[in-house]
């Protein structure tokens, strides 16, 4: 490498996060201020809410259910015609 191309790595990088919760890493910064981890983001966090507009989310668990009652069907329709091939 070349001297005085490259910037300055801090392999004991201070990040801080706005909930308060800090850890190190390296960066080329000495400190980093980030508004959202891991820790709080509500993905991660568990404490994700669904928007549901005009029951968007209802309409798929019933449609997923309903296949899946197919499925369930279809499966034992299939053991019953074995049984009786017997």
């Amino acid at each position: 490498m070349k001297k005085g191309l490259h910037p300055t790595y801090y392999p004991e990088a201070k990040v801080s996060c706005a909930c308060g919760q800090s850890w190190t890493t390296g960066s080329t910064l000495p400190e980093l201020k980030v508004e959202i981890c891991s820790n709080c983001h509500p993905f991660y966090s568990g404490k994700e809410k669904i928007l549901d507009t005009r029951g968007r989310v209802d309409k798929f668990r019933k449609r997923a259910e309903k296949s899946q009652i197919k499925q369930d069907s279809k499966i034992t329709k299939k053991t019953v015609k074995k049984a009786k091939a017997k």
